[in-house]
């Protein structure tokens, strides 16, 4: 054992009830330091992998795979109905008319600048804007998912699926695919 091991295990608890809190502090910042190192280790010892598409994954039971296997197309077959998730396309600080599709103000009748306003966002009372008022900010790059696709092809050489139906995200974009 080191000295710091001893002069631990010697130490009275009850003298210094606040050197047993600082201790399980760092107890708790060594045990949590040590889970990231074998968090890594199991990342290196699963090979080259892009970081990107680096994900956990929960299965149904051991299914003949260990941690760090990868999953390829040949998991999906021609027919199947699965779910598709992703980030959606992002774009940026919008108004209300293309966010929440608010009508806007009319064009005329004395109406000069609020064709694309919101118009009012609340009453007298409670004399403040209640929390969830739809207004203007950022749009998008949210996780969607579109369930009910089906496979229409696999390519198991190429690694290429082929859904009938819309894709969340861009083009290139990573995207889970759950049958």
């Amino acid at each position: 054992m080191s000295a710091e091991a001893d002069r631990i295990l010697s130490q009275p608890a009850l003298e210094d009830p606040t050197f047993v809190v600082d201790q399980i502090k760092e107890w708790s910042e060594y045990i949590s330091a040590a889970q990231g190192v074998l968090q890594a280790a199991d990342l290196l010892d699963a090979g080259p992998t892009s970081l990107a598409a680096v994900r956990e994954l929960r299965t149904e039971g051991p299914a003949g795979k260990k941690t760090g296997d990868a999953i390829d197309v040949s998991a999906f077959v021609q027919g199947d109905v699965v779910k598709v998730s992703g980030l959606s396309k992002a774009k940026g600080f919008q108004g209300v008319v293309k966010r929440h599709r608010f009508a806007g103000g009319p064009a005329s009748h004395g109406q000069k600048h609020s064709l694309r306003e919101p118009g009012s966002i609340g009453a007298t009372w409670p004399q403040r804007v209640l929390k969830g008022t739809r207004m203007a900010g950022r749009m998008g790059g949210d996780r969607r998912t579109v369930r009910n696709l089906t496979v229409m092809q696999v390519d198991k050489d190429a690694h290429v699926i082929a859904l009938l139906g819309a894709i969340p995200g861009r083009r290139g974009g990573l995207v889970e695919i759950r049958g």
